[in-house]
């Protein structure tokens, strides 16, 4: 298994450059995660609690959890939608200034990664990575 195990490696670089990430993040008290999940938002608007997670791929259990600290620190604002079943995920003016406070220790770590494979290295993993989310998503439907 291990080294040629495709969801092995990718849970450990993803552990890795999120762990990255987040230490250039901790001045702005976000993590990689919680960061994520206000750009989102930002970029998209207000979004249903399904729409997030279909967003950011995010099972609900782990999006209902970083939503609970982002809206306990009053980052983000949850209400209903128009159906009674449905919340609906808004940015406060808190999350915007924190999301545009964090941006440039977020372009920080981008620098560092990139400084470290390459631009042509970053564009070729992105490209991968969005390759392998598209294969999943289809096994699964």
């Amino acid at each position: 298994m291990g080294s040629s195990c495709a969801c092995f490696n990718l849970r450990k670089a993803a552990r890795a450059v999120t762990q990255l990430y987040d230490s250039v993040l901790r001045p702005s008290g976000l993590r990689t995660t919680q960061l994520t999940l206000l750009m989102l938002l930002r970029g998209r608007g207000p979004l249903t609690i399904s729409e997030l997670a279909s967003a950011s791929m995010t099972d609900r259990t782990t999006l209902t959890r970083n939503l609970a600290v982002l809206q306990q620190r009053k980052l983000v604002h949850t209400s209903r939608g128009s159906d009674s079943r449905t919340r609906v995920v808004e940015l406060t003016p808190a999350g915007n200034h924190a999301a545009s406070a964090a941006f440039p220790l977020w372009e920080k770590a981008q620098s560092l990664i990139t400084s470290r494979i390459g631009q042509r290295g970053l564009e070729r993993l992105l490209a991968e990575l969005s390759a392998a989310v598209h294969a999943a998503s289809h096994v699964l439907e």
